[in-house]
């Protein structure tokens, strides 16, 4: 059966547990900086582009030149610290694929650096389920706007309501939202009663299904 739904997943805290690699990487550029950080801070900010983490948790005064610096920076303390002991989250490799075998495209919408969704991509061997890619590099503006999800669900060449978004954020789900997508949320960082605008709900990614992707698409 060929399908006219997309999905597009979100990287950290949907695909990967990486979390703790973020936590520590942006811990180690602020100490640094001489401007040490809680672990409070850093989930304020967890799934947002870093040219919007670096204010908030460094505070305004950076160049953009300076803020990209810093952001590369702590982006390879991150890919140092992960190395190859990523952390692959179940059934999102099995989701992947049976969305492929069922003909339905799927893409990647994070606000990560490239080298970092490239890297998941590779160890979890799913390049031939991802059909478009969308990083924070890609994007003026990251989330909660849509623009990440809207030019994933246009590498995916869908219609917006016809995609299905999943999120662990409450930024990414709004996101979605506002961008007219059907949502999905995963519990992995979040409670449940922060993600009550997600159309769907999961504890994992084994949870779904190409049935109940299309459930929601279609009713």
């Amino acid at each position: 059966m060929t399908d006219n739904i997309g999905v597009i997943f979100d990287l950290d805290g949907v695909l990967i547990d990486s979390s703790g690699p973020h936590r520590d990487s942006w811990m180690k550029l602020a100490n640094e900086l001489g401007k040490p950080i809680t672990d409070e801070q850093f989930k304020q900010t967890f799934g947002r582009q870093n040219r919007d983490i670096i204010p908030i948790l460094f505070g305004d005064g950076y160049s953009n030149a300076e803020m990209d610096e810093l952001g590369e920076r702590k982006e390879q303390y991150y890919r140092d610290i992960v190395g190859d002991r990523l952390m692959i989250l179940p059934g999102g490799v099995e989701l992947a694929r049976a969305c492929r075998d069922a003909d339905i495209p799927c893409a990647i919408g994070s606000s990560g650096h490239p080298l970092n969704i490239q890297l998941a991509i590779d160890a979890m061997g799913i390049a031939d389920c991802i059909v478009h890619v969308v990083t924070g590099h890609d994007v003026a503006i990251g989330k909660p706007h849509p623009e990440v999800f809207l030019k994933a669900a246009a590498g995916l060449k869908r219609e917006p309501h016809h995609c299905v978004v999943i999120e662990d954020a409450p930024a990414g789900i709004n996101a979605a939202v506002d961008g007219g997508m059907k949502s999905i949320a995963v519990t992995t960082e979040h409670p449940r009663e922060k993600l009550t605008a997600a159309n769907l709900i999961v504890d994992s990614l084994e949870e779904l299904s190409v049935a109940s992707l299309r459930r929601l698409i279609h009713g």
